[in-house]
């Protein structure tokens, strides 16, 4: 890649094929998510229309091409829980390490504050080293880890457990 600076935007329809890229490497890699099967660009567009604006997903461009998202989604359904939500980011294979999925998470960050969001939260296998490091740059506690959480490829998996406060509730 050219060095281009990271600009980041609210996703459009049209990046839907660019995510499902960026994340099916994800789900091939092993190590960011449960998810076994590859998702098209139609089932991406999709969760985009679903999740509307109330869960942003944020992209990452260098030289005008995708290279990182992050994205919002509901925690639980119960009224108690309307200001938090749990994440997602994921930095495609060529843009690891040059502060792209850093960048898509901040833009979230501001995106969720806007929109009344006071927490993110997620779950991370132990194993993906970079994600936990990126959460511990930009202000996520490790709260615990949910021992066998669920199986992929038959193997029991464990999940360090993150969160992070976001306006009002982080002062």
């Amino acid at each position: 890649m050219t060095n281009g600076a990271i600009t980041t935007r609210r996703a459009r329809p049209d990046d839907a094929p660019a995510i499902a890229r960026i994340y099916n490497q994800g789900i091939q890699e092993r190590i960011a998510t449960f998810e076994s099967e590859p998702r098209s660009p139609e089932q991406i567009g999709a969760l985009l229309a679903e999740r509307g604006d109330r869960y942003p997903t944020v992209v990452a461009e260098r030289n005008g091409a995708v290279i990182a998202w992050a994205g919002a989604s509901e925690y639980r359904p119960r009224p108690c829980y309307a200001g938090i939500a749990e994440y997602s980011v994921y930095a495609d294979r060529s843009a690891r390490g040059i502060g792209a999925g850093q960048a898509a998470l901040v833009a979230l960050f501001r995106a969720c504050e806007e929109r009344g969001v006071w927490k993110l939260v997620s779950r991370i296998f132990p194993e993906n080293v970079a994600s936990l490091a990126l959460c511990r740059k930009t202000g996520f506690r490790e709260v615990g880890v949910y021992r066998r959480h669920g199986k992929l490829d038959g193997a029991w998996r464990d999940c360090v457990i993150v969160e992070k406060l976001l306006g009002e509730a982080a002062e």
